[in-house]
């Protein structure tokens, strides 16, 4: 029999908690989670694939285990996705039921699609569950990723690659059962589910989801250690009270998107620590970070995890180019897309991330953005939007960024930038910007808005600005 994806909540391990699990105020013991979700599995078992309404809930987080235990496919449902994407996401991924579970009541957050059956979750629930553990290859979920075009596809994720990511991840971040975690992000995505609560379940740590990532709420928590967007901790590092509450957690740990170096440098004054800057995809889950015991550069996400290999693929005379790698924890394909799953690999099976990097000589990598968007072109020049977006927010006007490569006659392409930011004119920025870095970085033109446009984890989504 495969060994247990969560050996914490599925055999006894030491004392258990009343509040091993806490989520938006409601707590439960691992015992108590094994017992609901036991109920969940023995409803679920031979479907297919099941559904799951992933608000902050503990019916969500019964959901997924239940799911997990009965060997089950697990797709993860954004609460706020409207008719048409959930409609896509339930048909194209087969799933055969829906997991209510939008809150105290046990009910779906949103109507479900026609002709699918709703299942209640109910944390009170229990039941015994003793079917043998699916093997390491079996689908553990189907995570829906939206690229820039086309619709979501289903990215189908190992449980041998789960395990073998939180436990890279425990060893990273010398993570063990004595540990608190404290978390308020989405229950849909890598970050909140996968790392955020089957991390902690399976190294065996206390976890603390806020419901939301609100700083009150992490300086109310008490964690030993603590995970954000970069959002969230530009949030964190405006409120000087709530971040020095964080001084005492033994780790403070951003992924998702690059971390902004003035926020990095805001939290290590408020705070007195760095913090852990990490690099994944929904389709890798987490292959780089920097370690609980190494140095923590601004701008960098460290080194590979144990049993990932990377390469920069650049072109000639260039520092930087496309981040590729390999290693156990990668996805298994895009569901009924073998097109694009070949795609998505070169022809001696590194998987292409899409992501422009550099990697120093000491083996730390540096995240320039995405090929797609942020590798700009500009005049023989090879220019990465997120070396201007820090320079831009390096500024004390500078509340937010998002720099983009625009056609140009001339130049192939010219440097656009799009800032949130009051008292400052063009003009200050652009020679902001070139006294920082080189003279050929400087943004051509500087768009101000109220807000950038961004998605649930915070990061910018620059298909969506304004044109120039």
């Amino acid at each position: 029999m495969a060994a247990s994806l969560l050996p914490y909540v599925t055999e006894p391990h030491g004392r258990d908690l009343a509040d091993a699990l806490t989520v938006a105020g409601r707590s439960c013991s691992r015992e108590e989670l094994l017992g609901a979700a036991g109920a969940v599995a023995g409803r679920i078992a031979g479907a297919s694939a099941v559904a799951v309404e992933a608000d902050a809930s503990l019916e969500t987080v019964v959901a997924v285990v239940g799911g997990l235990l009965a060997g089950v496919p697990v797709v993860p449902l954004p609460p706020d996705s409207g008719p048409a994407e959930k409609e896509h996401i339930l048909g194209d991924s087969g799933a055969e039921l829906l997991l209510g579970g939008g809150g105290p009541g046990g009910g779906p957050a949103s109507g479900p699609a026609q002709g699918i059956e709703v299942v209640p979750v109910d944390p009170a629930e229990r039941a015994a569950w003793t079917k043998p553990e699916p093997a390491p290859e079996a689908t553990a979920l189907i995570l829906y990723t939206s690229g820039t075009t086309g619709r979501p596809k289903g990215a189908l994720i190992p449980r041998g690659a789960v395990a073998a990511d939180l436990d890279a991840l425990a060893e990273a971040w010398e993570w063990t059962p004595e540990d608190t975690l404290v978390h308020g992000l989405p229950l849909f995505h890598v970050h909140g589910l996968v790392l955020g609560v089957l991390g902690a379940l399976r190294v065996g740590s206390r976890v603390v989801h806020t419901g939301r990532p609100a700083p009150e709420a992490y300086a109310a928590a008490g964690g030993s250690l603590y995970f954000g967007v970069p959002t969230v901790w530009g949030r964190v590092a405006r409120n000087a009270a709530a971040a020095r509450e964080l001084s005492s957690a033994r780790l403070l740990v951003s992924g998702s998107a690059p971390l902004p170096a003035p926020v990095f440098r805001d939290l290590e004054l408020l705070t007195g620590q760095r913090p852990v800057e990490r690099y994944g995809m929904t389709e890798t889950l987490i292959t780089v970070s920097t370690r609980a015991g190494g140095e923590r550069r601004p701008g960098y996400v460290g080194t590979p995890l144990p049993g990932i290999r990377t390469r920069i693929v650049a072109e000639e005379g260039a520092g930087i180019g496309e981040l590729q790698l390999t290693g156990p924890t990668l996805f298994s394909g895009y569901l009924g897309r073998p097109e694009a799953t070949a795609e998505s690999f070169t022809d001696d099976g590194w998987f292409r991330t899409g992501d422009i990097g550099a990697v120093e000589p000491d083996g730390m990598h540096r995240i320039v953005g995405r090929a797609s968007t942020d590798m700009i072109k500009s005049g023989g020049y090879r220019i990465g939007a997120g070396e201007v977006e820090n320079a831009l927010l390096d500024h004390p006007a500078v509340q937010e960024a998002a720099v983009v490569g625009a056609p140009h006659e001339d130049l192939g392409q010219e440097i656009v930038a799009y800032v949130v930011a009051d008292g400052v004119t063009e003009r200050e920025l652009t020679d902001f910007v070139a006294g920082h870095l080189s003279v050929h970085k400087r943004p051509r033109r500087v768009v101000f808005l109220d807000a950038l446009p961004r998605n649930a984890m915070g990061k910018p989504q620059k298909r969506l600005l304004p044109p120039a």
